[in-house]
């Protein structure tokens, strides 16, 4: 049996059985048409930072422009195999870094999505949360014809374009107080809520006393935001599967390292957990 063959039997044969705690990024979602920040052939970028956008109306004009293009693109993307496989395996808690929301759509229930959704605007001022895709309404009243005519290829994981002219573009304020709106999702620069680090804290404590794992899906663990909960689930004593096609920051905590496709491991694992439903179905979708 190949080296790699070996290590995914090895990697299902450890999950089969065991309560889960599930760690996902944005590698989860490339199969949905959404672009990795850091995976193979993914373009390197600067995303705007959290003090970038508060800084300058410019910066949020900047934004909120291709934003504006992109979330066009983003909102029809569809949950893949892997986000339907993750729904039927019901672990105890599916952290995911993703801002799409695709974990939802699929069927899963006990998500925190840490850094939040893309689908919700806030207010810094009066911090009301509205919906994204009444904002995108009044942004194409704002701006009609903006995107017809600011077209760009390249969609980013958290949900903009590479478009570089922005100048025009009319940005509106908060309906409630005409403050200044922000995606309702963590910034470079700024820190996960407290209450939801707590809470996959609590769920990585909670495996651990009942002889569990943890299995991270799709990201390189470059942050911190999520590599603490790998760091937790060692030193608590778990196993730690890492699939990942790519190095990560948590490559040398990992029970096993699997370098495949998300989607088709998950889809194993859900066939292993759940045989009697089977995951032919899975991979029609």
């Amino acid at each position: 049996m190949p080296a790699e063959s070996y290590e995914v039997e090895a990697a299902l044969d450890l999950l089969a059985a065991r309560p889960l705690v599930v760690l996902t990024g944005a590698g989860l979602s490339t199969d949905s048409g959404i672009p990795d920040y850091r995976g193979p052939g993914s373009t390197a970028r600067l995303p705007m930072t959290f003090q970038e956008f508060v800084a300058t109306p410019t910066a949020r004009q900047r934004y909120w422009a291709r934003s504006h293009v992109g979330w066009a693109r983003m909102r029809g993307a569809e949950a893949n195999i892997g986000h339907h496989a993750l729904a039927e395996i019901t672990p105890d808690l599916l952290i995911t870094q993703n801002v799409d929301g695709l974990h939802e759509a699929a069927g899963s229930r006990e998500v925190v999505a840490l850094h939040g959704r893309i689908s919700d605007v806030i207010c810094l001022d009066c911090r009301s949360v509205s919906s994204r895709a009444d904002l995108q309404a009044r942004m194409q009243a704002a701006n009609p014809g903006w995107i017809q005519t600011h077209d760009a290829s390249e969609i980013r994981p958290d949900g903009d374009v590479a478009l570089e002219e922005t100048d025009g573009f009319v940005v509106p304020p908060c309906s409630s107080c005409g403050g200044v709106l922000k995606p309702d999702v963590v910034f470079f620069g700024e820190n996960a809520p407290p209450d939801r680090v707590s809470r996959c804290y609590e769920a990585v404590e909670s495996v651990a006393a009942r002889a569990g794992a943890m299995l991270v899906a799709g990201s390189s663990l470059t942050v911190m935001s999520g590599l603490r909960f790998v760091k937790r689930a060692a030193r608590v004593g778990i196993p730690v599967v890492i699939v990942n096609r790519g190095a990560t920051r948590g490559d040398a905590l990992a029970s096993h390292k699997v370098e495949v496709g998300c989607s088709d491991f998950l889809a194993d694992l859900a066939d292993v957990r759940h045989p009697v439903a089977g995951v032919g179905s899975l991979r029609r979708r």
